[in-house]
């Protein structure tokens, strides 16, 4: 019985420690709606000279399907001077890039804006956790979401 137990807890622990450990999420509160901090988002993004590739309505992708979702946007943007050096140190960073920022109504009605932790990035794909490229994004995104959330 104690075998068992043991055996049991041994393959439990092993289990939790293979699995991978969660990204770091920054998130921040907004004092404008959704649609204006993405479109605020936007402009940083593009007065920064960075690409916005993609703006994603999930709460309009909800509604096509008759579904209720509160307010919901993504935007992906990037920057391949940083991006390429981060796939060519670990080609499946491509998984992660480029950038993204989400924008989400809560239960309250608050805004907030959240994006993945760019240092996670070396422990997910093997980057080293020193590169440049790391630090720049991860100044992007503060400076680029601080600008979208400002009350000027």
């Amino acid at each position: 019985m104690i075998r068992k137990t043991l055996a049991a807890t041994t393959l439990a622990l092993t289990t939790l420690t293979a699995l991978p450990a969660a990204a770091e999420i920054v998130t921040k509160t907004s004092p404008h709606s959704v649609p204006e901090t993405i479109d605020r988002l936007e402009s940083a993004v593009t007065e920064a000279g960075a690409t916005v590739f993609a703006r994603v309505d999930h709460a309009e992708g909800a509604a096509n399907v008759e579904m209720e979702l509160r307010p919901t946007m993504l935007l992906i943007f990037g920057n391949p001077q940083l991006g390429t050096p981060a796939m060519l140190d670990g080609q499946t960073a491509g998984l992660d890039l480029p950038l993204r920022v989400l924008a989400y109504a809560d239960d309250s009605g608050m805004v907030h804006v959240s994006y993945h932790d760019p240092a996670t990035l070396a422990a997910d794909h093997g980057l080293p956790a020193d590169a440049e490229y790391l630090t720049k994004m991860t100044g992007a995104l503060n400076k680029l979401t601080d600008k979208a959330i400002a009350e000027e």
